[in-house]
């Protein structure tokens, strides 16, 4: 039975800057990398035409293109990962495992139980930080408890990260470690169930240029003024610490943004009942109007107020929306329609291409009112204002509700001086129970 250390690729689908790889490649010999296509995340996907479990699939294929310059091959499997690893621990004689560190419930629980499994073989489960820059309690305060407000907790991230900035690690090819083996095949869409997608992903590219005028740009939805690197981020397939590195120089807005991912990441972390449940406790109390029509209507794009359609035909198109529409979809959603912030949040983790489970929970909830350091109830975004400010020209409107203006276009469903009556009041009553 070959001896071998294994590498599990998770969420870091790159050999630059991994370091859960650096640390396997440093100290073992006959590492063996290895993905697992989880069934218990790919058999709850309805869309079979998933067009991020393509891109995984693609990712893979540039690992595998990778690794044979080290003269080794990733092995693929499909299945549930406990299963996956009984069967692994069945063909290898498996010194120690390393990966890196993922934060989410389900991974958590998953990890949990795999290096139970390990331990009982004797076999050691390393894991390491990898998609942040500081996790779990390493940003706190002063009594040592996590951030429930961004603004602090961005202050002390920014201290320590200009204190210690991260290192980049990269693989010596002078000492290669890898297993030595002809290219093992890579596990086909079709034998999952799911077919390639024709969805356009942005390619990786970190455009310095644009974020250099990040801050200047970053609201118009009608320019491409976003960095649209929100999937490489989820699946890591670009390095976080570079990316923040050339933020630090160019653009501190953008920084920011890099900050506000891993505050929400600490919040879930900390709090993982925020999956179902709001921040606020009492946010629960809400009495959301379970209208699944005017639910549709917004889902589809038709709910006569423009800015709102774009968004939503623009998700439903390309399977991404603009950041500042994706506040006013999601306010309008919650306080226009009064609509329970986890049928929106549902909808976007099914539709968006970047969908981070911390981040797209954290975006809802403030949105809703319900979260951490949450736009307050009261405060509701006017649709019209928001179009004046953003969208002044109406090129964005135009690109994506070609029929406004037109007698086809519909009414608004709701008035916005009574959606936002409605909702204080719904709000306000809720809260004092």
């Amino acid at each position: 039975m070959k001896k071998v250390s294994i590498f599990w690729f998770r969420r870091d689908l790159r050999l630059e800057d991994n370091t859960g790889l650096y640390h396997a490649y440093n100290q073992e010999k006959n590492i063996l990398p290895i993905f697992i296509f989880d069934r218990d995340i790919l058999d709850k996907l309805e869309d079979k035409k998933d067009a991020r479990v393509t891109f995984i699939h693609h990712q893979i294929d540039i690992l595998q293109k990778h690794l044979q310059g080290f003269g080794t091959s990733i092995l693929t499997k499909y299945g549930k990962p406990l299963e996956v690893w009984k069967e692994l621990l069945d063909s290898y004689d498996i010194e120690n495992v390393y990966t890196n560190r993922d934060y989410e419930p389900y991974a958590k629980e998953r990890d949990k139980e795999v290096a139970a499994l390990l331990k009982s073989h004797g076999v050691q489960f390393l894991d390491f930080k990898d998609q942040v820059i500081f996790e779990k309690s390493e940003v706190v305060n002063g009594s040592g408890d996590f951030y429930k407000v961004f603004t602090p907790y961005s202050k002390v991230w920014l201290e320590k990260f200009n204190q210690n900035p991260p290192q980049i690690v990269t693989l010596d090819k002078r000492k290669n470690n890898f297993v030595q083996v002809e290219p093992f095949p890579i596990v086909s869409l079709e034998s999952m169930g799911f077919e390639e997608s024709d969805v356009n992903i942005p390619l990786l590219e970190i455009d310095k240029n644009l974020i250099q005028q990040y801050d200047k740009v970053r609201n118009f939805p009608a320019i491409n003024g976003t960095s649209r690197l929100g999937i490489h981020l989820r699946f890591g397939t670009v390095s976080v610490r570079k990316l923040a590195l050339e933020a630090a120089r160019l653009n501190a807005t953008f920084l920011n943004e890099l900050i506000w991912r891993e505050f929400y990441m600490m919040i879930l972390y900390h709090n993982p009942q925020v999956v179902d449940k709001a921040f606020k406790p009492q946010y629960d109390n809400i009495p959301w109007r379970r209208n699944e029509d005017d639910f549709i209507k917004w889902c589809e794009g038709k709910t006569g107020y423009p800015i709102v359609d774009a968004g939503m035909r623009e998700l439903n198109a390309t399977g991404y929306m603009h950041n500042r529409v994706r506040m006013i979809v999601a306010s309008f959603l919650t306080k226009h329609l009064l609509i329970d912030w986890r049928w929106g949040e549902a909808y976007f983790a099914k539709k968006l291409l970047d969908f981070e489970l911390s981040s797209n929970n954290g975006g809802w909830q403030w949105a809703a009112g319900t979260g951490t350091d949450a736009q307050p109830y009261f405060r509701v975004f006017n649709p019209e204002s928001q179009t004046e400010k953003f969208d002044k020209e109406l090129k964005y409107i135009k690109k994506w509700v070609p029929e406004y203006g037109t007698k086809d276009y519909p009414e608004p469903m709701v008035a916005h001086k009574f959606a936002r009556e409605r909702a204080i009041a719904t709000y306000k009553e809720a809260l004092k129970a």
